[in-house]
């Protein structure tokens, strides 16, 4: 662990962008609202932010992407993997745990080079965070820090940010920083230690539920048809909860055509399991009709599927989806404690 005080940490930011061949991106305001967009000074960079729009997931996994570029007059197809290597800086721990996620699904299932590359060009910068969003269960959910998973993660002591370093790249990065790099003692590690110890009080205090109660009680709760179906009657299916999910990856492919029909390019492009034609397949037939089984599923994925494969629970507890859910039906703390005082009952 090192410290670099703000002054200077703002000026290693400001000497990245100008000098790093790297895209470096950060956390910025964007009218009452947060994003990660490239950054063009540090004096954009809000690390005091509750939660970006968008999971970081989308420098990794685009919501548009190009996989293959084909000529069928020449009789060529070329894959297309269009790499961008990135410095992220302000990463939450709870999108550091999901990116972990994602890495073993594009991993171990199929490995999937288009992800993967993009992955490791990408320097990985977190910080503590100092703000939680209102809809925020992320202490319950074990994400509110993390011990592995980033290259640098800073936490805000004062007129200092202490660094940990959890990687050689984030170590090769730091030394970069043209300014004195400080030891720790032992009231700096107090100071940290303090942080994370009070971060529990930034975080909604009415889940009932353990995390790792839910793939059984998901289990339990398959069948009650009734449950889903009161829970999603108000639903859109506009999938929202889904494209601001930072565990959520499905997606969907298709070929787009050049008007001479000779030439064009395969596409991906996000998908969510909350629209009402994910689960079209051929004959106009649809596994997944009724929007309270798809409002199952995802909840299923989040708490039982995911844990039964990877042995991860996958929902970090961002509260992306709770707080922009129209109809205010997609919150997991309302749905998983209903199930567990249910559970409790019988």
């Amino acid at each position: 662990m090192k410290l670099i005080g703000k002054a200077d940490f703002s000026n290693f930011v400001d000497d990245l962008i100008e000098n790093d061949t790297r895209e470096v991106i950060g956390v910025q305001a964007k009218s009452n609202k947060f994003a990660f967009d490239p950054l063009g000074s540090s004096e954009d960079l809000r690390l005091d932010y509750d939660v970006t729009i968008l999971p970081p997931k989308k420098y990794f996994m685009p919501q548009r992407e190009t996989l293959v570029k084909y000529n069928t007059h020449e009789g060529e197809m070329k894959p297309v993997n269009e790499v961008i290597p990135r410095i992220i800086i302000g990463v939450h721990p709870y999108d550091i745990i999901a990116i972990q996620q994602m890495d073993k699904v594009f991993e171990e299932t199929h490995s999937d080079e288009n992800y993967l590359e993009k992955r490791r060009q990408s320097v990985l910068v977190g910080v503590n965070m100092k703000n939680a969003s209102d809809w925020s269960f992320a202490d319950t959910m074990g994400t509110s820090t993390t011990e592995s998973g980033y290259d640098l993660m800073l936490t805000d002591i004062g007129e200092e940010y202490a660094v940990e370093i959890g990687s050689v790249r984030g170590s090769e990065l730091l030394n970069q920083a043209k300014t004195k790099l400080n030891d720790v003692g032992m009231e700096e590690i107090d100071k940290v230690k303090q942080f994370k110890e009070e971060l529990p009080e930034k975080f909604r205090s009415d889940p009932k539920f353990d995390p790792y109660e839910l793939p059984k009680l998901l289990y339990e709760y398959y069948g009650k048809d009734e449950f889903w179906e009161e829970n999603a009657e108000d639903c859109l299916s506009c999938g929202t909860c889904n494209l601001v999910c930072p565990t959520c990856y499905c997606f969907d492919v298709k070929d787009v055509n050049d008007i001479t029909l000779t030439k064009g390019e395969r596409l991906r492009t996000w998908d969510g399991c909350m629209l009402e034609a994910f689960a079209e397949v051929a004959g106009d037939e649809n596994f997944r009709e009724e929007k309270a089984a798809r409002y199952r599923h995802r909840y299923m994925r989040k708490g039982r599927y995911m844990y039964n494969k990877f042995g991860d629970i996958a929902c970090v507890g961002c509260g992306r989806c709770s707080e922009q859910c129209l109809p205010d039906i997609a919150d997991p703390v309302e749905v998983f404690n209903q199930m567990k005082e249910g559970s409790d009952e019988i």
